[in-house]
């Protein structure tokens, strides 16, 4: 398996974070960012929002750094470690816009782009930004075609039911033609959706055992067994891990989430400093 961190500071959920990280600043992401490219992980995350509602900010948290921008400057301080957008959402954007904004980041990144996406579901954002919300699925669906017929294509051509496009130049695009794709989510759908149509499924919010019947109700299907290449499952475990002070506990709940059938695991760590997040990155690499 392959560990990647869902990087602090750039969201923050209320009660879930750390006394630093509402202070925290860009050099100390991108110090992270460093480290755990130094230490072998394979990816650090950002996601996105661009408006939360004051009353859901209580719940779900208002914090959320842009991805483009941070990713950014994390590429210019890194030199191997991916950067995935865990997620973007399909709604907010013209395919043609992500194929240019985050085709312009594979290239500044060397090819280290994973985009992470999904349908959302604030439908109070979505209307903020004048996106249609009741058709969102069908359109991300169509969204994720257009974005394989586009990616690394200099004059790119797509004719579907909400997107229709020929005949204009995309300069630059990504140095690549594929670009990974994770799909997010949190229902057997989104499932679905990563085997028929991505590289990769990454679902939050989620029990091991809850994502382990998922997959397994996944695999019984036609279209798991018409895929050319396995889809990886970038699994989280549910809970933050302290392998510090737990190392015995975190060995049993990674092996709960291969056992579930991860092949890709987004992690989040008990830490209740910058450098005791450190130490605790240090510390689960050294365990596994």
């Amino acid at each position: 398996m392959q560990y990647g961190l869902i990087t602090p500071a750039l969201t923050r959920l209320p009660g879930a974070h750390a006394g630093w990280e509402p202070d925290a600043t860009i050099d100390e992401i991108a110090g992270i960012a460093a480290a755990a490219e130094k230490l072998g992980y394979m990816h650090i995350t950002c996601s996105e929002h661009v408006g939360i509602p004051t009353e859901v900010a209580k719940i779900r948290g208002g914090t959320y750094w842009d991805p483009l921008a941070t990713f950014g400057y994390i590429a210019a301080r890194t030199t191997t470690i991916q950067l995935a957008t865990f997620v973007l959402v399909l709604g907010y954007h013209h395919p043609l816009e992500i194929v240019k904004r985050y085709g312009t980041l594979d290239l500044v990144s060397s090819g280290r782009l994973i985009l992470g996406v999904g349908v959302g579901s604030l439908q109070e954002e979505f209307e903020l930004l004048g996106a249609p919300f009741a058709d969102r699925g069908a359109r991300g669906d169509e969204s994720l075609h257009a974005l394989r017929a586009s990616w690394g294509v200099p004059i790119p051509e797509f004719h579907g039911e909400f997107y229709d496009y020929d005949d204009f130049l995309i300069d630059p695009v990504a140095p690549r033609t594929h670009v990974p794709i994770w799909i997010g989510g949190r229902t057997q759908r989104s499932l679905r959706r990563a085997v028929e149509l991505g590289d990769a499924w990454a679902p939050f919010g989620l029990s091991t055992a809850e994502m382990g019947a998922m997959v397994a109700k996944a695999k019984d299907t036609e279209a798991w067994d018409a895929r050319a290449t396995p889809v990886d499952l970038a699994l989280q475990s549910n809970r933050a891990l302290d392998p510090g002070a737990e190392p015995d506990r975190v060995v049993e709940q990674i092996e709960k989430t291969r056992d579930a059938g991860a092949t890709i695991v987004n992690l989040r760590f008990v830490h209740h400093s910058l450098e005791h997040l450190h130490e605790q990155m240090a510390a689960f690499m050294a365990l596994v």
